[in-house]
């Protein structure tokens, strides 16, 4: 009997995830959106079977075991925990919340309910992400000591005054909406504890529209745009091991790039996407390397995988499907996700202050 899907939210982000889900073999049977009209025009253009303006009524009347949350990030820790308590599964969208306090709820609601908690942390389903963890696990890597983590943009804001750029309900600018090479970086270090982090935030260009992405929404006039354009930091771990990120909707960069480079006890390492145009994934080329020392030399290895273009996206989505089956061990856990949202909590406080958090 195949898992049945139920997904919140008639946005861009529903064709991957009913593409992953499909994939895995399960069925998507409803879409709920309270846009008048949109959760309808979904099911049609998605071949969805029940379309619904309230997630009330898609929880009481839709045939489903599991809910994909795709919707600006206020709402992920409230939807989450009411689809959980409905007994559900639960897939969300990054960010896992606004917040470390909102997660750790989200965590308590899965464990009382027995259910599975994902996010889509999509970049640790790429061929290279994939290909990368395997030589971090086997060995060939060693310890990670020192890693470096970068989305940036040069003009890559998603719309002004809309949802993205109003604090209250994203919770942040890019820190949180590129977080997918923060985490990359973590996951191949194996999650460390986090002991120290030192950031700073900028705000340059975030009312300029000539910065502005070809991803996003609409402008809203009276809207607010209240959160940073980029952001600088450095953590330290408990482990000693140290990470430097940096990231961005708009800086005085080249070109967009989305990468993670470790330096490790035996040997370093790359995951890049480097783009033509910024936000274009069609546009980009990806590289995987190793950097190793043999016989007194220094090589460096090219790792070929599969393309990839939707950078994971739907792979993510049916590892969530293989996970609740027990197929599949899950990409992500919510422990993981506490832990990243406290070094972001801990970024904004640090840019705040101006001095190092203790996470």
């Amino acid at each position: 009997m195949s898992t049945k899907v139920g997904v919140i939210g008639a946005g861009g982000m529903l064709r991957y995830h009913a593409d992953g889900f499909r994939k895995a073999g399960a069925t998507v049977t409803a879409v709920a959106d309270p846009a008048p009209g949109a959760a309808e025009r979904a099911a049609k253009q998605w071949d969805i079977e029940g379309a619904y303006e309230s997630v009330e009524d898609m929880l009481a009347k839709a045939d489903i075991d599991a809910v994909s949350i795709i919707v600006p990030n206020k709402f992920h820790k409230p939807l989450a925990i009411q689809c959980l308590n409905a007994g559900k599964h639960v897939f969300s969208e990054k960010p896992p919340a606004l917040n470390a306090a909102e997660v750790q709820e989200m965590i308590d609601a899965a464990n009382a309910a027995g259910k599975k908690l994902m996010f889509n942390f999509n970049n640790r389903a790429r061929p290279e992400s994939i290909a990368m963890k395997k030589y971090a696990a086997d060995g060939t890597v060693g310890k990670i000591n020192s890693a470096q983590a970068k989305w940036i943009r040069r003009t890559g804001i998603p719309g002004f005054g809309g949802w993205f750029t109003t604090k209250a309900l994203s919770g942040g600018g890019p820190v949180i909406d590129l977080l997918h090479m923060i985490d990359l970086a973590l996951y191949f270090m194996d999650y460390p504890e986090p002991a120290h982090v030192l950031a700073q935030t900028f705000n340059d260009h975030i009312t300029d529209k000539g910065f502005k992405g070809p991803w996003g929404i609409p402008d809203r006039a009276d809207g607010v745009n209240d959160v940073e354009a980029a952001a600088h930091g450095f953590v330290t771990f408990k482990t000693g091991q140290v990470l430097t990120l940096q990231v961005s909707w708009a800086e005085m960069i080249k070109r967009e790039e989305v990468s993670v480079v470790f330096q490790g006890s035996k040997a370093g390492g790359k995951v890049e996407r480097l783009f033509g145009r910024d936000g274009l994934d069609e546009t980009a080329i990806d590289t995987c390397e190793l950097y190793v020392q043999e016989n007194g030399c220094s090589v460096n290895r090219s790792i070929v995988t599969e393309a990839c273009e939707d950078m994971g996206r739907s792979a993510s989505a049916a590892n969530f499907i293989h996970a609740i089956e027990g197929k599949a061990e899950a990409f992500n856990t919510p422990d993981q996700a506490l832990k990243l949202m406290k070094i972001i909590d801990a970024i904004y406080a640090s840019a705040a202050s101006g001095a190092p958090v203790a996470v």
